[in-house]
């Protein structure tokens, strides 16, 4: 795995015994002791996972929450300082360039996280949209890296390290210059998992430090370093998007069912006529979720048929280690999605019976 990129966590990873892979141009873990144990671990107590690669832009100037929204699709207006939104940035036609996280400091200073895999894009994607903006942009991905804490115990674990009063972030917010295990840090109570959790930032020097220090104040908590395996199958039961899979350039908000984060209401931005006629027509595709009735694992790509006919794809699939079924996610026509309908999705060139359900697959378990 020549010329991957690595996190400032690599050794780390290696002396925990990570199982290394490739991922967007990276080289992480996709488990440790394994995807199932670790899925549980999050679900019950607490999972600390790697996610250096992912992306973050700055974006200053006294236009910058002007350029943001026009950029994005939710309404950034909302935001107070220290608050965390989650959005989408579309093309003109509606598909998506990205899913992202923008966290507001001031009116005048804003963080956005983007995706490992679309940061150059991303990038390029906002420098190109800036015009006559007055903002200055800054793509500091280098400098940063990140572990996300989550489970149940996260708040219990992490309150160790801390004077912070941490039960005062409430979710989707966030504060700064917190000190934990005397590293400086951004933390916001966010997370990909459906459960409760933080999202800790600080240098690439301090990070190790931090991510040993988390792993011992949880050691007689259940937490467990998790990889990047129960990071897809905890955010899938809790029917979050992975940009690729549920959303992509082809695949818009609303055929995705994530129109709650589209504000079609508030001023211009990009993709909005578009997205508008989706809305007023209606969506010609529509995300489902499915449970298989025949035996078999439904898995990303796989075809789905009704009526004799291919009618989509399977966009996710596992055989869920919470619910214990074999469940999917597919983009099917939209005249075929009615709940409690049979479809057949192809697995191993044979058509397996399965059933529409809906897509809350999980309960989160946010702390408000």
């Amino acid at each position: 795995m020549e010329n991957l990129k690595k996190t400032a966590l690599y050794e780390a990873h290696k002396r925990h015994g990570g199982k290394l892979i490739e991922f967007a141009g990276w080289e992480l873990p996709v488990e440790y002791q394994g995807i199932i144990i670790e899925h549980e671990a999050v679900r019950n107590a607490a999972g600390l996972f790697d996610v250096s690669h992912m992306g973050e832009v700055e974006v200053k100037g006294e236009e910058a929450s002007l350029f943001i929204q026009h950029l994005v699709t939710n309404d950034i207006d909302t935001l107070s300082d220290n608050q965390v939104i989650y959005t989408f940035m579309c093309y003109e036609n509606g598909g998506v360039v990205d899913d992202l996280l923008v966290y507001r400091f001031s009116s005048d200073h804003f963080l956005l996280v983007i995706n490992a895999s679309n940061v150059d894009k991303d990038y390029e994607w906002m420098l190109s949209n800036k015009g006559s903006y007055k903002v200055e942009l800054c793509n500091v991905s280098k400098e940063i890296s990140e572990v996300a804490l989550q489970g149940p115990k996260a708040e219990e674990i992490l309150q160790q390290l801390t004077k912070a009063n941490l039960s005062e972030i409430k979710f989707f917010y966030l504060k700064r210059d917190v000190e934990i295990a005397g590293v400086k840090c951004l933390i916001s109570r966010t997370g990909y998992t459906g459960e409760d959790g933080f999202e800790i930032y600080a240098s690439n020097s301090d990070i190790e430090v931090l991510w040993e220090e988390i792993l011992k104040a949880g050691s007689t908590k259940g937490i467990m370093p998790a990889g990047l395996g129960c990071r897809d199958t905890l955010r899938f039961e809790a029917g979050l998007p992975l940009y690729g899979n549920e959303i992509s350039k082809d695949i818009s908000p609303l055929e995705a069912g994530f129109g709650f984060f589209v504000k079609l209401n508030k001023v211009d931005f990009i993709g909005r006529e578009a997205l508008l006629r989706q809305k007023e027509e209606g969506t010609k595709r529509k995300l489902i979720g499915f449970e298989m009735v025949d035996r078999g694992i439904p898995r990303h790509g796989y075809e789905v048929f009704a009526e004799g006919q291919r009618i989509g794809t399977v966009t996710t699939g596992y055989m869920s280690p919470t619910l214990k079924k074999n469940i999917g996610l597919a983009l099917i026509s939209s005249k075929y999605a009615e709940l409690g309908a049979e479809i057949q999705v192809l697995i191993r060139n044979k058509p397996l019976k399965a059933e529409i359900i809906s897509k809350k697959f999980y309960s989160k378990n946010y702390k408000k």
